[in-house]
């Protein structure tokens, strides 16, 4: 991450403490969120979790808009985990406006998703997600995920660490092809 380029709100949350960095669910499926609470403290992991039902609830969060005006209650999450199947406006809608935005654009996204579609995978490679993990989510896969983007966060010139499951993996794609 260049972060002569990173707005305001992002530098703030690179020099927050790793542990007080929040992460952004967005699952509509109240089975699903519970799923991943679940596995997430399974894992044990220290971040506070936000959470967002639907596509337009995700902006208005990441936005700081309407009822997530404030920050200190609201404030923006170094990761995103992004379901694709939302109610309102679609994970790649979400996620082509993240991406759109300069205060955004840097915000890791890991698409959390129970579709394993080649289009829906590809879709969320060009928009620039960072990972792409299938549903439910093991507690083993949340922390590998969460620890990666905090090491990557750390040194940020280094390649970050792969994240088991993830669909970008060029193995998991047919041909051994990555979506690239």
């Amino acid at each position: 991450m260049d972060c002569e380029r990173c707005p305001a709100s992002i530098l703030r949350v690179l020099h927050m403490s790793f542990d007080d960095r929040t992460i952004l669910l967005v699952e509509d499926n109240e089975d699903d969120s519970f799923i991943f609470s679940r596995a997430y403290r399974i894992a044990r992991l220290p971040h506070p979790v936000q959470v967002a039902t639907d596509g337009k609830e995700a902006l208005d969060y990441l936005f700081g808009e309407g009822a997530f005006s404030d920050r200190a209650k609201y404030p923006l999450p170094f990761l995103v985990f992004l379901d694709l199947k939302l109610p309102l406006k679609p994970g790649h809608e979400v996620l082509q406006a993240i991406r759109s935005s300069p205060a955004l654009a840097d915000l890791c996204v890991i698409v959390l998703t129970s579709s394993a579609e080649a289009r829906d995978v590809t879709r969320a490679h060009e928009l620039g997600a960072w990972a792409f993990l299938v549903k439910p989510p093991s507690a083993q896969n949340l922390a590998s995920a969460v620890r990666a983007v905090t090491s990557w966060m750390a040194s940020p010139g280094t390649v970050a660490e792969r994240i088991p499951g993830d669909m970008f993996s060029p193995a998991l794609f047919t041909g051994g092809q990555s979506p690239e």
